[in-house]
């Protein structure tokens, strides 16, 4: 592995802060499939460890790979290959917010429900255990949430900035970008982010409020070989 957590940030994540989710063998790691669909490998996959990722892995179901170049095994099949971006605090003002409330296990449905009709990326039922989740609310609904991800050492990655269509331009993704900033420094951690390269509002944004551009993964969705 590079030296650097965010060059491997799921496998660093995984052998780091969140080791206690970690399904793993040798060279292979993944998150629980109601927590992530997040996996990685130590470095360059060998056969040996493709063919641990799938012991550890559920028949059929998707993974979402980074640092993989190249193909998988023949019994492994491409879903997607997505261009992404990876953007990390570069002078970000962080602060908290009043108006922004923790989030937790009782509010899931109502942020499922946000996420379907938002699409921030993917949000599984126990996402929310990954980190604190702040939301906004309007009339008693939840209108806007913003939540901590992938947790390499010394790094905490923003995720699940979204805002229902009918409360845009109201600067709460801003505001909720601040307020979860502004608990990873009280953590003495760096915020990062991940977003699709074809997300150009979204990279805008988060340029605008202080993050640096510093690299252009590639997230590999593939499908777990059915039987084993």
């Amino acid at each position: 592995m590079s030296d650097d957590p965010l060059d491997n940030p799921v496998y660093a994540s995984l052998t780091g802060p969140h080791a206690h989710f970690a399904r793993r063998l040798e060279h292979s790691a993944r998150y629980p499939t109601e927590v992530a669909a997040f996996a990685g490998f130590a470095g360059p996959p060998s056969a040996d460890d493709w063919a641990d990722m799938a012991e550890i892995s559920r028949p059929a179901s998707v993974l979402l790979l980074t640092g993989v170049t190249g193909d998988p095994p023949p019994d492994w099949q491409v879903v997607d290959r997505i261009p992404g971006v990876q953007l990390v605090d570069d002078g970000v003002v962080a602060a908290a917010d009043a108006d922004a409330v923790r989030l937790g296990p009782d509010d899931v449905p109502e942020m499922m429900a946000l996420v379907e009709r938002t699409r921030p990326g993917p949000f599984f039922a126990r996402t929310i255990e990954l980190g604190t989740y702040l939301g906004v609310r309007r009339g008693g609904r939840l209108v806007a949430m913003a939540g901590e991800r992938m947790h390499p050492p010394g790094h905490t990655e923003i995720s699940a900035v979204c805002t229902a269509p009918e409360h845009r331009g109201q600067g709460l993704s801003t505001r909720l970008v601040h307020a979860v900033a502004h608990q990873i420094h009280a953590r003495g951690e760096t915020p990062f982010l991940h977003a699709s390269a074809s997300n150009e509002n979204a990279i805008r944004l988060y340029r605008s409020l202080g993050f640096r551009l510093v690299r252009t993964p590639t997230f590999l969705a593939v499908r777990v070989p059915p039987t084993r």
